[in-house]
């Protein structure tokens, strides 16, 4: 008589061979989502760069029309019903609108108004992506309100990371009764970079070189600190008010010890700027002091080689 044969029975995983293949794809996912992480931020630190391109295309394009970059702001003699009144004004980015595709959306700005004129809240509502750093992940506006009167909204206003170079003093030095610098022999705020109240900045003005003169840069935002910073325009809640469209190169991008009028950018290591010929450039934090407050200057006379 024949042996019955046995069954085999399937032999399943033990509790420590489990423990095992658990712990490795722990491993595997603790090694790969750094690199994961850097792809990611190497992408958006690209589409960072492209946005700085297309403004700084934007700008030229602008002064092929109007033979001048635009204003930092424009802003014009107090009493005048105009969205330029007094220290408020539509800022550089609102000016290239047209030259960036964005002809429609610069259509709805309402000139002959205030510019937090509610009439003009629908403009100010526009997201703009060119505007913004994709590293930057912060609320896509932010509502400003009334020095010492907090809960009295004056516009709603959308967020951008990337800022005029005003030049190398800080931007609350524009800071008196009229809301100008004053020390300017022509009542106005007037910096020594490209952009500043009512400028018209051209290229032959560059003295110091298109190729060494930074036009935009970036900021971060900063909720905790109000760090909030926007294209469209100007919108007087006090001393931070000229901040808001420009930067200040009083301290290097990403200096521990900047102010918000500073540059600076959630890349690590520094941050991107357009300079005067429209190419885009990653300035390191550790570039020389000197060198960069150089390049901050239109016509200085400074003599810097940092690209």
């Amino acid at each position: 008589m024949l042996p019955i044969p046995r069954t085999r029975q399937a032999r399943g995983f033990t509790l420590i061979e489990l423990l095992v293949v658990i712990a490795i794809i722990a491993i595997l996912i603790s090694l790969l989502l750094p690199a994961v992480q850097q792809a990611r931020e190497a992408a958006r630190r690209t589409q960072c760069r492209n946005n700085l391109k297309q403004l700084g295309l934007a700008l030229h394009n602008y002064h092929d029309v109007h033979r001048s970059f635009p204003s930092g702001w424009i802003a014009v003699d107090a009493g005048v019903q105009s969205a330029h009144e007094g220290i408020n004004g539509a800022g550089w980015g609102t000016m290239i609108l047209p030259y960036m595709d964005q002809a429609n959306l610069y259509q709805e700005f309402d000139a002959n108004l205030a510019i937090e004129n509610p009439a003009n809240a629908t403009f100010l509502d526009n997201r703009i992506a060119s505007f913004r750093c994709p590293s930057d992940q912060q609320p896509d506006t932010w509502k400003i309100e009334e020095e010492g009167a907090p809960g009295t909204v004056l516009a709603t206003l959308p967020i951008a990371n990337y800022l005029g170079v005003f030049g190398t003093e800080e931007l609350d030095g524009c800071e008196n009764a009229a809301g100008v610098d004053p020390v300017a022999s022509n009542g106005q705020c007037v910096g020594n970079g490209v952009f500043y109240h009512n400028s018209a900045t051209r290229i032959v003005d560059l003295s110091d070189g298109t190729s060494n003169t930074l036009m935009l840069g970036e900021r971060l935002t900063r909720v905790s600190e109000g760090w909030y910073s926007t294209w469209s325009g100007m919108v007087s809640e006090g001393e931070e008010a000229f901040q808001r469209i420009l930067g200040s190169a009083d301290h290097v991008p990403n200096d521990p010890a900047a102010h918000f009028d500073d540059f600076s950018s959630n890349h690590t290591g520094g941050a991107f700027f357009v300079l005067g010929d429209g190419s885009v450039h990653f300035v390191s934090s550790n570039i020389d002091h000197g060198v960069y407050v150089g390049l901050a200057t239109r016509s200085g006379g400074e003599i810097v080689s940092a690209f």
